[in-house]
């Protein structure tokens, strides 16, 4: 998934690249001054957050993320925390004593191990994904003609030969070689339709449904199912480097949806618009550049950044800038859906920065209505190895 799994982007800000679902009519928002920037957790700072016991937490909530933080412990032992937070060591207490952990009193675990912290304010925004099953085919067949292609070989990492010296700083760009042998950016989403990629055995299945398979590509993951019922489960294999554009706020911008369009702000509002304007809709899918190459997945669920399956209601992709990964996460939100316990253990190209979550709904009808219309705010806390916050005190201490 996102990064995927997860190419992890979230529904409702990929989509409208981070527009708010409101109504037309919605009282107008006063702008506030700009929050400050920081580059991680630790420069942001910790707050105590209130004790663990006296969250509300469900036994069953905190059982679901006892076995998500169980599977996240090789991970969160070995990596580096980009946080700044935490390292493994300061993980082990608790990782150790998960492994022999009774499901039966999961709560008094993370009370035992952990405490609560806010990073800066605390003020949460929350989006969902989930895990799509479109019609597909391993093999081309009628009615299944949109290709899923694999890793092309000769994506690679460069500086663009147009790239002025001046300006190349930070990670290299994805491209390619021409004929000339000149680095070049790589074919972009139009091209890719349009066949740059066709012929060259690529293909490791076919999905029946451009609309459908845009979305999917969205997501990072998801199930194609077969005329015969055989579903194949495929996931992020890399991307061709291409500027993604989120549509959704394309189309609100151009008055295409909202308002009295009679066309929803929501995944299932664009698509109704996509299918209704077929000519327009596969020029505007085009403005997104971005294409994401697959691979066929075996084994327990999607994968989420840190290679650990992802789990309906438990897991959530976070900034690894500040959360670490692997960390378990408490969410109060305006939408009682996302609140309660998480585990994160994904990324997402649009989840950046403090107090930025993408909680994941699973495969099905209900999953995919929750994640395509979910828009939270409201309180994150982090749960980290007691003594954290004392290491790292307020903003104003932050870092010491």
């Amino acid at each position: 998934m996102r990064s995927r799994v997860a190419i992890t982007i979230a529904l409702a800000t990929v989509l409208l690249g981070g527009c708010r679902l409101v109504p037309e009519t919605a009282t107008p928002i006063t702008p506030t001054p700009p929050a400050p920037v920081f580059a991680n957790a630790a420069a942001a700072g910790l707050v105590a957050g209130p004790a663990i016991s006296s969250l509300g937490i469900r036994g069953a909530d905190a059982a679901g993320a006892l076995a998500s933080f169980r599977e996240s412990c090789p991970k969160l032992l070995s990596r580096d925390d980009a946080s700044g937070l935490t390292s493994g060591s300061q993980w082990e207490p608790a990782c150790t004593a998960a492994r022999a952990w009774g499901q039966g009193d999961a709560l008094a675990f993370f009370d035992r191990y952990f405490e609560t912290a806010r990073v800066g304010d605390g003020s949460a925004f929350a989006t969902g994904y989930y895990e799509p099953e479109i019609a597909g085919s391993r093999t081309r067949r009628p009615g299944y003609d949109v290709p899923v292609y694999a890793l092309p070989p000769e994506l690679e990492r460069g500086w663009w030969d147009e790239t002025p010296e001046s300006e190349r700083t930070g990670r290299q760009q994805l491209g390619r070689r021409d004929a000339s042998g000149r680095f070049v950016p790589y074919y972009e989403r139009a091209e890719i339709v349009a066949g740059a990629l066709a012929n060259r055995g690529l293909e490791i299945a076919w999905a029946a449904d451009p609309v459908e398979f845009f979305f999917l590509q969205i997501q990072g993951s998801g199930r194609l199912k077969d005329p015969e019922g055989r579903v194949i489960r495929i996931g992020y294999a890399g991307q061709n480097g291409r500027e993604y554009t989120g549509i959704g706020r394309v189309m609100r911008e151009r008055g295409l949806i909202g308002g009295d369009t009679g066309y929803a702000t929501s995944m299932q509002g664009l698509m109704s618009y996509i299918r209704d304007h077929p000519d327009e809709g596969r020029a505007i899918m085009n403005e997104n550049k971005s294409w994401i190459f697959f691979k066929e997945l075996t084994g327990d669920g999607p994968l989420g950044a840190l290679n650990v399956p992802v789990r309906r209601e438990s897991s959530v992709a976070a900034d690894p800038a500040f959360v670490p990964l692997g960390a378990p996460v408490w969410l109060d939100m305006d939408r009682p859906e996302a609140d309660g316990m998480w585990i994160a253990q994904d990324t997402g190209g649009a989840i950046k920065g403090a107090n930025r979550f993408d909680t994941f709904w699973g495969a099905g009808d209900d999953a995919r209505l929750i994640a395509g219309g979910m828009s939270a705010r409201g309180k994150a806390l982090l749960f980290l190895p007691k003594g954290t916050v004392a290491r790292f005190g307020s903003p104003t201490t932050a870092g010491k």
